[in-house]
């Protein structure tokens, strides 16, 4: 897997002019399309930041594969100074987010673990299921479905069409839990025949 590029979304925090700014990374283990990625993590860091006064957002990046799916993305953060205070802070708006094990902050002497949550990727067949099926059958459906299915375990975060397969990537307290709750449902609907799960956090 290797980093082809990295889309960069527009801040939407205010411009400071502090010097002592310290910049950090929050690195997500999370498959998210930029827009997710600000609606889910970025724009409630920036509200979280501003409404305790440590810091800003600078904007986020995704990384992708070789395929084009996306690898992981990142949140480009500035606080105000390097103080244990601010970092504490930071600690607690993420805990309280709630982001993908595997996921992590650093700068250019540190880098702390976080994340709970864990991470199941459904890949949809768009290949070589019959026509009637394709023609028949809903890929929102199969979302809505699960979401449903899943209750308060997790949800769908966020999605990526390839060029054999749609996958549907589902964050959750549990890897196992979310796969069981799901497992009748893709037996039992023709679109999700020839599916695969991927733990992916």
């Amino acid at each position: 897997m290797g980093l082809l590029d990295i889309f960069k979304k527009p801040s939407k925090a205010k411009n400071t002019n502090v010097d002592n700014m310290h910049y950090v990374t929050l690195q997500l283990n999370a498959k998210l399309q930029p827009l997710d990625r600000g609606d889910i993590y970025e724009d409630p860091i920036i509200e979280a930041l501003e409404a305790c006064g440590c810091g800003v957002v600078d904007g986020g990046g995704t990384g992708l594969q070789e395929s084009g799916e996306v690898d992981f993305c990142d949140v480009a953060i500035s606080l105000n100074s390097n103080s244990k205070e601010n970092l504490e802070c930071l600690l607690r708006i993420i805990d309280e987010l709630a982001v993908p094990k595997g996921s992590f902050i650093k700068d250019e002497n540190l880098e702390i673990p976080v994340g709970t949550l864990e991470g199941l990727a459904l890949y949809v067949n768009g290949t070589d299921l019959p026509n009637e099926v394709y023609e028949s059958c809903d890929i929102n459906y199969v979302a809505d479905k699960i979401n449903e299915l899943l209750g308060q375990s997790g949800k769908l975060y966020s999605h990526w069409q390839g060029p054999q397969d749609t996958a549907l990537y589902f964050y959750g307290t549990s890897f196992a839990e979310m796969n069981e709750k799901m497992a009748g449902f893709l037996q039992e609907y023709p679109l999700c025949q020839k599916c695969r799960v991927e733990q992916i956090a």
